[in-house]
């Protein structure tokens, strides 16, 4: 799968980001899982990002239902009547907008509370990024990555009023530098 070469429409679509980043790393993106938690302003930017970007896969995780508080922030949702929104949670409405961002990479919501999921749930991701939490879901959402049968990317954004924060861990993570 490593060397799995990109479609002819892969290759269309993400031409000018292959030019910039090179066709491996885009072949690399395409088969990356990543899951988000926790939707909020910062968070609807990185996922309208990399789904135009062209990761295989997004799944959202926020149950909230969908108040006017919450659409009012949200680019992602556009106006409706109210009677639309009825019943929904704002990650099964984000999943319906991004869908229609890039057509070949798969949305998906996974509903019920992260910190309840076991360590095998996080399997499925290359990256899992967390937002709109308390401190101690943070912290056993990030050991259940650390104790994942493969490395999980763990980050934590979250934005409140004129203050960010973030928290990243790549576990065991190297990097080499190259001199062309």
């Amino acid at each position: 799968m490593e060397g799995e070469e990109l479609t002819e429409q892969e290759t269309a679509l993400y031409d000018r980001q292959i030019r910039v980043w090179g066709v491996d790393a885009q072949r690399r993106l395409s088969k990356s899982h990543i899951l988000v938690s926790g939707l909020k302003g910062t968070a609807f930017e990185f996922c309208k990002n990399i789904v135009l970007a062209g990761v295989g896969s997004l799944t959202l995780n926020d149950d909230r239902p969908a108040t006017d508080e919450l659409l009012s922030a949200n680019f992602l949702i556009p106006p409706a009547e109210d009677y639309r929104y009825a019943e929904k949670s704002l990650a099964d409405l984000c999943c319906d907008s991004l869908k229609d961002f890039n057509h070949m990479v798969r949305v998906s919501v996974q509903k019920g509370d992260l910190s309840s999921f076991g360590v095998d749930f996080f399997d499925g991701f290359d990256a899992v990024i967390v937002s709109r939490c308390s401190l101690t879901s943070k912290k056993l959402v990030n050991e259940k990555c650390r104790k994942s049968s493969k490395r999980v990317a763990f980050y934590i954004v979250d934005c409140r009023d004129s203050c960010g924060e973030i928290f990243v861990d790549l576990q065991d993570y190297t990097y080499s530098k190259v001199i062309i």
